[in-house]
Formats: structure tokens, sequence, C-alpha cells
């Protein structure tokens, strides 16, 4: 199977230019574009600069099936933009808060209705299979988007190890919920810890990435350190972050999103432009590190996140207006 995602190198893929950041300013500038746009620029900003990339190195190696040609957002931004509400609810939030989460040691749990429950570790991990670098684009639910170089291997690889039973045809996701860690568990924004999950057959597919890195670094605390879901024809809350369990189950579980509004979110949330959220549109997404920045034109979101043509046939016969 050829999938079309991107064969450069993280270390030849260059984060935009400082001077580009001062163009930036100065459009705002000009346009008298300050005010909260600004102050939400320059707090991403000023912690991106403080916080540059560190020398964590992952031994990786590109998947020569995927390729496509697409710019990857810079390092800064990747790092800089995130959700994750464990650590608050604004975009900046997680580059701020997240220090104090410790990743050393940590441990998966795989359990439930397999023959060989077991319990990993990050070197357990490390090991099962080698890290692949994958560059997915990443889409978000309130309309913005991202193309992240990915450092993993297939899911599919670790369900091998554990060996479903034939009753298995969910997997859920449990991410670590510790209030000592992780200020935003004082909100009660949505229900913790945080679940997710999938259809066995959608964890299994080769797309499906157990996560330790990005850009060819070990995971960002903010990124979903030390371990994390990525399901790129899905919107971004599937990928769980900050692994702690996962558990195959026969019934289909709520996740954390469906027991919180589950007037918005279904327990697929597939990428469809077709559907709109209840309070907005899907039709269109805004990329992050677009050139011109606040002033970049919005693109037309694709369906299935542009991997319809690789994980369309899950779905065969199910309407996804209503299967959202």
């Amino acid at each position: 199977m050829k999938i079309q995602i991107p064969t450069i190198p993280s270390s030849e893929i260059t984060p935009q230019a400082v001077f580009e950041n001062r163009r930036q300013i100065l459009k705002l500038a000009a346009t008298g574009a300050f005010g909260f746009e600004m102050s939400q620029w320059f707090t991403r900003e000023a912690h991106a600069q403080a916080n540059p990339p560190t020398p964590n190195k992952l031994k990786t190696s590109p998947n020569t099936n995927y390729v496509i040609l697409e710019k990857p957002t810079s390092y800064k931004d990747v790092t800089s933009y995130n959700n994750f509400y464990e650590f608050g609810t604004d975009k900046e939030d997680p580059k701020m808060y997240a220090g104090s989460l410790q990743t050393k040691p940590w441990k998966v749990s795989v359990e439930g209705l397999v023959n060989k429950p077991r319990t990993f570790d990050i070197d357990d991990l490390l090991k099962l299979a080698p890290i692949e670098e994958r560059v997915y684009r990443m889409r978000c639910v309130e309309g913005w988007s991202m193309v992240i170089p990915w450092n993993g291997f297939p899911l599919s690889a670790l369900i091998k190890q554990v060996e479903p039973q034939t009753s298995a045809k969910f997997v859920e996701f449990t991410t670590l919920a510790d209030k000592n860690q992780m200020p935003g568990l004082k909100s009660n924004v949505i229900q913790w810890p945080y679940t997710e999950a999938l259809r066995l057959d959608e964890a299994n597919h080769p797309l499906t990435l157990l996560t330790l890195g990005l850009y060819g670094e070990v995971l960002p605390k903010q990124n979903g350190a030390p371990v994390r879901l990525v399901v790129p024809w899905k919107y971004g809350f599937k990928s769980a972050k900050s692994l702690v369990k996962i558990r195959f189950v026969e019934q289909m579980p709520k996740s954390s999103w469906m027991i919180s509004i589950p007037s918005e979110y279904g327990f697929y949330s597939n990428v469809n432009p077709e559907v709109d959220h209840p309070r907005w549109s899907q039709a269109s997404e805004r990329r992050i590190g677009d050139d011109k920045g606040f002033f970049a034109p919005k693109r037309k979101t694709l369906m299935m996140n542009g991997y319809a043509d690789q994980v369309a046939s899950l779905y065969a016969g199910m309407d996804l207006r209503k299967n959202y």
C-alpha cells in the first residue's frame, strides 16, 4: 500500500526564521490588528524562544512507502500551540505548565480481552519495533491544522504482542491524571482521566502510530510525552496523549468528549468537511505556521484529512453523517 507522506529527514527540515516573525509583527502593526491576537502571538513566541529543541535524539529511519510534498510545521509552532487540557485550556498553557510532568519512570499497562496482558516501560516500547519517521497532516476540530514529523511505530506491532481474543472489538486508551503534575485537572471541563477509543480494525491500520517522538527527538511534554497515539485521519482529540493504559473490550467505550458533550462529539470523529460541528463549519481550516500568519487564507478541508484512499474502506456502508 502506497501512502503519501514526506520522507524528508527531520534533521533537514528547518524551522521558520526569526525574520519571518518580525515581518508578521509589521503586518499586524500596519493594519492595527494588535490586541488579543498580538498578545497571544507574543506569549507563544516568548516561550518558543525560551525553550529551544533539546538534544534528546531518537534513532529513526524514514519509511519510504510514505511520500507527500507538504511543508512541515516548524518545531516551534508544533511545540508551542497545543491542546492538552490537563495543563490548561489555552493553546499556550501546555508549553508553560507541562514542565511539571514526570516522564520517568513510566509504564503502560495493556489489559482486557488479550491472551498476553503485559506492562511496558518506555525502554520496552523503544525496542518493540523500529522507530519510523512519518510526516502526517493533523487537523483540530476547532479549525486549525499542522503537518508534523512524528516518530513511532504502527500500533499494530504492540497489538500483535498481546494477542487480542476473538471477542475483542474495541481498544480503549487511558491517559495520566495526576493533580500533582497536571494543574488543568482542577477544572471540570471534561471527565478525568481522559479516555479515547478506536475500533480494533482502526487501531490495527498501518497509519495508526504509537508515537514516542517528533522531529527526531523524544516527545516534548506538551505534545504528550512520553508516549501517545496518533491517528491522522481523525480529529486531533482522538490521538490521546501521555498514555498509561490500553484496554481491549467487546463493547464500544464512551470517550471523555462523548460523555461530556455527546451532542457535539461522536465515537468516530473522522475528519469530514461535509459535517459541521454544531458551533462552526468544518469545511475549511487554517494551517498553523503559514507564511502569512494570521492573514493566511483558509484552505479546504480534505475528506478524512487527505487519507480517504487509505482508510475509507474501514467505513464502507456506514452513514458518516450519523456516525460522526
